[in-house]
């Protein structure tokens, strides 16, 4: 940002030198990039962080000088004189596109004499409106007309961009704020050429001013050339608004079209100090080109909320900087950068911050603005800051034990880029088949697709590996998959997911997975059931779950995939919800009683069909004997075509019967055993082999 010294001198008394001035909004957070020397003025280059977009014009930072040294600022109030027109008369506006343009303002101008501006305008604008050349020149601001640069005054003045149209090239004599109008691949039909003499597309994902029939102007980022300010104009249409920084920065960055709106917008305006721009560049159009203010103003938005109020204590001051600071020098600071204060009792205060100062959300923020204007070197080196170490999350102590399992069961962990290639990520997706998002731009060379699955990622690991002559690169992962919602206006899902690849058995791999649900204190046992993905062996992809829950998906990889990365072997792939595993876990383990009484084991060989599972039948056996059961294992399965016949086989499990309050008698084993084979018998057709 650069300031001009001439420039700022009319908003307050310049208490210093310019080199102490810049020294001190340096300490305070405005660091000094360099001071120049234009025509007799001095030009202090600053540094302003993006979230400082109040900063980003002259009465910004002279507000920040008035509060470091005490003084008041002359703020214009414009108040132009107005004719007996009313805009409502000549002008409609249509708001069609409120989440990136959450106010629109116009007003009207007619008779203006478009000219050179006064050379007053043109020194203040070349001072703050240059850049230097490869060649080490400078190349200074080149002046339009007096209605353009208007709007550009007002810009460095205040940070509020604004643009001119010319209202004989408005079709239809509506301003229309919409989304670009997309075809049915989605591809724009639109484009507009920007006052720079080039033309852009445009999409449903940039907003645009229009007329009734085409765009005129990019939101917040250029305005357009049919409808610019020449000298043939003679009505102008003043808009002053505020553009969303999501819509404006996806806009910019997407057309490689930046501009001094775009890097305000993209920082946040003042919303409240939309219409003081408006009435302000009118003014000096008015003082400058002549013409006739039409009465009233469209305002799509009047009503402005006001900023959370915050509650901030002494205490919690001395807490954070370690020193103290009373309860007056506090009130002082906050006010003097505009907020409200309302003092609760001696020891605390509660803040509304001003609507210019987007970044004073919660009571750090206050204390930070304290600080800073107090002075950070009235904090000395020593200052007792108490420091409490922070709890550990849940999740965090649920994935060092999925690590310690996986871990010691042979496995290494993956760390893989959340970027993917479009190709990489099409090769499997268990969790969606919704088409994968995308950032505008590449942020790894070539890709430029979030992922949707950990999988693809850890087989280009395993491949990559191999090649590399480590063989038995069996990994895991724990990080975030990106899952894209149904509903375009949606937030997309940001999942913690454990992806998990193997060359070893399959029933290997879904033996570690029961590890780690037992490490997690899940109770239950795994359940699959047989699905389909794309990516997966046909008959070997399964979810996984646990008492109903789904946790996630299993399976062998296609062929044509291990081909594709050149592996050899089978290659056993899962991925798991951690949400989900952290909701069935039981991460401190809990007091379970013991039985004081012996307990009963007997074991049971069923004859069951092929496609009876063990979890079907453990299931049964839970649900027949209840509390008394005190265990169930399995303990193989055989078969024997001779004997038991084609599609049947021979389950055996041992269950442990045991009571609490007294001896389990041997009658009674006999009466549960017995409900459970009549309860298999029925439900799953199972025989007991005698």
């Amino acid at each position: 940002m650069l300031v001009s010294l001439r420039w700022l001198a009319r908003y307050l008394d310049l208490p210093a030198k310019a080199d102490e001035l810049a020294t001190r909004l340096a300490l305070s957070g405005l660091n000094h990039e360099e001071t120049t020397e234009f025509n007799g003025d001095t030009i202090v280059d600053l540094e302003v962080t993006s979230n400082r977009g109040d900063c980003l014009g002259h009465l910004g930072i002279a507000r920040e000088v008035a509060v470091l040294y005490g003084l008041d600022v002359r703020k214009p109030n414009p108040q132009p004189s107005v004719g007996k027109t009313t805009i409502q008369s000549l002008l409609t506006v249509d708001n069609q596109f409120t989440a990136a343009c959450p106010r629109y303002t116009a007003r009207l101008i007619q008779g203006v004499k478009v000219g050179p501006s006064p050379q007053w305008m043109i020194d203040d604008l070349k001072s703050v409106f240059w850049k230097r050349r490869v060649d080490g020149e400078i190349e200074h601001y080149k002046p339009i007309n007096n209605v353009v640069d208007a709007t550009n005054y007002v810009l460095m003045e205040c940070g509020q961009p604004l643009h001119a149209f010319d209202y004989a090239k408005l079709s239809g004599k509506k301003i229309i704020v919409r989304p670009g109008a997309p075809s049915a691949s989605g591809k724009p039909t639109e484009s507009i050429q920007a006052i720079d003499h080039k033309d852009y597309p445009v999409d449903q994902n940039t907003c645009v001013i229009a007329d009734a029939q085409s765009p005129q102007a990019i939101a917040g980022v250029m305005g357009g050339k049919l409808s610019e300010v020449t000298e043939s104009t003679t009505d102008v249409v003043i808009e002053a608004a505020v553009f969303t920084p999501l819509f404006v920065r996806r806009s910019a960055r997407s057309l490689k079209l930046h501009s001094p709106s775009s890097f305000r917008f993209e920082r946040k305006v003042d919303p409240a100090g939309v219409d003081w721009a408006s009435r302000r560049v009118c003014e000096l159009i008015l003082q400058t080109a002549g013409g006739t203010l039409a009465a009233g103003v469209i305002d799509t938005a009047p009503t402005i909320e006001s900023p959370q109020p915050i509650k901030i204590t002494l205490g919690d001051i001395e807490r954070l900087l370690g020193i103290s600071i009373d309860r007056e020098t506090v009130h002082r600071i906050l006010t003097a950068l505009g907020c409200t204060a309302t003092v609760d009792n001696p020891t605390s205060l509660t803040i509304v911050p001003p609507t210019w100062r987007h970044d004073l959300t919660r009571t750090a923020d206050l204390i930070e603005e304290v600080a800073r204007i107090h002075g950070y070197d009235k904090i000395p080196e020593n200052a007792p800051i108490p420091v409490a170490p922070s709890s550990r999350r849940i999740d965090d102590d649920a994935t060092d034990k999925m690590r310690e399992v996986l871990i010691a069961s042979g496995y290494s962990e993956a760390m893989t880029p959340s970027v993917v290639t479009e190709k990489l990520d099409q090769i499997l997706s268990p969790w969606t088949k919704l088409p994968a998002l995308q950032t505008q731009t590449p942020m790894l060379k070539g890709s430029r697709t979030l992922r949707r699955s950990l999988i693809p990622s850890l087989i280009e690991s395993r491949a990559l590996n191999w090649s590399a002559a480590s063989l038995n690169a069996d990994l895991f992962e724990i990080a975030h998959v990106y899952l894209p919602s149904s509903d375009p206006q949606a937030l997309p899902e940001e999942r913690y997911s454990l992806g998990i690849v193997s060359g070893r058995d399959y029933f290997e791999v879904k033996g570690v997975l029961e590890s780690l649900c037992r490490r997690l204190g899940i109770d239950g046992q795994i359940a699959v059931e047989v699905g389909s993905v794309d990516g997966f062996q046909a008959g070997t992809a399964v979810t996984v779950s646990v008492g109903g829950k789904p946790l996630g998906w299993l399976g062998k990889v296609d062929a044509k995939v291990q081909k594709q990365f050149k592996l050899v072997g089978a290659v056993v792939a899962a991925e798991l919800s951690i949400p989900v595993l952290i909701e069935l876990s039981t991460l401190v383990p809990q007091q379970r009683a013991v039985s004081g009484f012996p307990s009963i084991c007997r074991d049971l060989n069923f004859i069951v069909d092929e496609a009876i599972r063990w979890s079907q039948l453990e299931s049964v056996a839970r649900s027949s004997i209840g509390d008394t059961l005190a265990d169930i294992q399995y303990r193989e399965t055989y078969r024997d075509t001779n004997r038991d016949g084609a599609g049947r086989k021979r389950l055996l499990l041992t269950v442990e019967l045991q009571k609490f309050d007294a001896t389990l008698s041997g009658e009674e084993a006999d009466v549960l055993v017995n409900r459970l084979i009549s309860n298999a018998s029925k439900s799953l057709n199972a025989k007991l082999l005698e």
